[in-house]
């Protein structure tokens, strides 16, 4: 079983709970910035009082602070990991290799969950989310394209992605993952 992951897929696709999923069942540590930026400014560290300063303003963090964050936590890992959700371009994905080539720690498979536009705008309506209407899932699910598909080109040039069709039940989509990721 691959021990070092990525989960990529647009919103509604399920990438958190099958994350959960996996990561319980094979005691990885989960691994998603937004998850880990909030746990930072909690505990009042450096990066997180840095980040704090910037969301505060309104600002998006920096790739170079949620680089330091991800960085500080994949070191202190021994047991195998799961990033959700990130990198989300290119520049971020080539800043992580990096990193991840320094610690000895690459990354072994990346899991691309795939979802039609309908499912997913349904998916995603039925949430319940104040910010889910059409019109903002639409938008999102076109910010995810631009950003994401030379994202996941970079991935499958490295030999590394493995598309899930994410349309059956949570534990179907979860089977399909856990073959893809023993036979990798």
């Amino acid at each position: 079983m691959k021990k070092r992951l990525l989960f990529l897929g647009p919103p509604g696709a399920g990438k958190g709970t099958q994350a959960k999923r996996i990561c319980e069942k094979y005691s990885l540590s989960h691994l998603s910035t937004g998850d880990l930026l909030r746990a930072e400014v909690v505990a009042k560290t450096d990066l997180g009082n840095k980040a704090a300063v910037l969301m505060a303003n309104g600002e998006l963090v920096t790739d170079d602070l949620v680089l330091s964050i991800v960085e500080t936590k994949l070191k202190a890992i021994s047991s195998g990991w799961l990033l959700d959700g990130f990198p989300r371009t290119v520049g971020q994905a080539e800043a992580l290799e990096r990193i991840l080539v320094e610690i000895d720690q690459l990354i072994e498979a990346v899991v691309l969950l795939e979802l039609n536009d309908d499912l997913l705008i349904e998916r995603l309506l039925l949430r319940g989310r104040d910010d889910d209407n059409q019109e903002v899932i639409t938008n999102r699910l076109d910010v995810y394209r631009v950003k994401t598909e030379p994202l996941i080109d970079y991935f499958r040039s490295k030999g590394l992605i493995h598309s899930i069709q994410a349309d059956g039940s949570v534990e179907e989509i979860t089977q399909l993952i856990e073959s893809v990721l023993k036979c990798v």
